[in-house]
């Protein structure tokens, strides 16, 4: 008799849904296909989105959420969970708290704001973020714009990631990863857990077109996680794959277009 064929790494994502395909559930998806694990989705809300911008966006009800949840998390279990937009103070409270119940790591993405500039998370949500669902984190992925959101640090070069990760750290994630890519030079982050400390290096691609790379670089770290990697070489691992998305990103629409989730599949054939 044939053996049936093993069951990969099951990776859930709790996040929105990015109508132009390069962002939120859709770049989760594609990435988890990428990396070889079996994705799952919690749909949070609905965007109209392009590369332009975010038109408008719609929140589910906080029982949808718990329900979709329950119904994946109940029976086929998790190997990891990534979460991404998060948009109300119900939301957080809701995902933060499934969450909590569940015997499986965590990377947080605290989306703020979209490549854009669009407010993705209401003003009053921030503290149910810091109270709530960061102590639930295994790691943290905030940018220098959501790093100011939820610390007020404001980051302006390598010494301020430092202060920034103690800031982040302090509201209970294990792990966190401050991106720096928006601030001069080659790209770098930051992972920290408050004793290790791993400057992630790579060079800056003449591109613009990185919309996902938030979301892209959470799912894979989930990935290597759900794989039963440590965190630095989940992360490490991550960074080269969206380092490589960047490179291979294309123009689609009359803005900024998404990375490739499919590099390495092309670049194997």
């Amino acid at each position: 008799m044939p053996i049936p064929p093993a069951v990969p790494p099951r990776v859930l994502t709790v996040a929105g849904s990015d109508s132009g395909g390069g962002a939120g559930i859709q770049a989760d998806l594609k990435t988890m296909l990428a990396l070889g694990v079996h994705g799952m989705s919690v749909l949070t809300a609905v965007t109209a989105q392009n590369s332009l911008g975010v038109q408008g966006a719609w929140e589910l009800p906080a029982e949808a959420v718990r329900a979709q949840y329950r119904s994946v998390v109940d029976d086929m279990g998790v190997s990891a969970v990534k979460t991404g937009m998060l948009s109300s103070a119900a939301l957080v409270e809701t995902v933060a708290a499934l969450l909590a119940a569940t015997d499986a790591p965590v990377v947080v993405d605290p989306v703020g704001v979209s490549k854009h500039g669009d407010a993705l998370l209401a003003a009053e949500a921030l503290e149910s973020v810091r109270t709530r669902l960061l102590p639930v984190a295994t790691v943290a992925t905030p940018n220098l714009d959501e790093v100011a959101q939820i610390t007020g640090v404001t980051v302006t070069d390598e010494a301020g990631m430092r202060r920034a990760a103690d800031r982040m750290l302090g509201h209970g994630p294990r792990w966190v990863v401050i991106k720096g890519g928006h601030l001069p030079g080659d790209p770098v982050d930051l992972l920290t857990d408050g004793s290790q400390e791993h400057w992630l290096r790579a060079p800056r691609h003449d591109n613009r077109h990185t919309h996902g790379t938030g979301c892209t670089l959470a799912s894979a770290i989930a990935c290597g996680l759900a794989r039963g990697q440590d965190v630095p070489t989940a992360v490490r691992a991550a960074k080269a794959y969206v380092t490589g998305a960047i490179a291979a990103g294309f123009a689609l629409g009359a803005g900024i277009g998404p990375v490739d989730h499919g590099w390495q599949l092309r670049n194997a054939r």
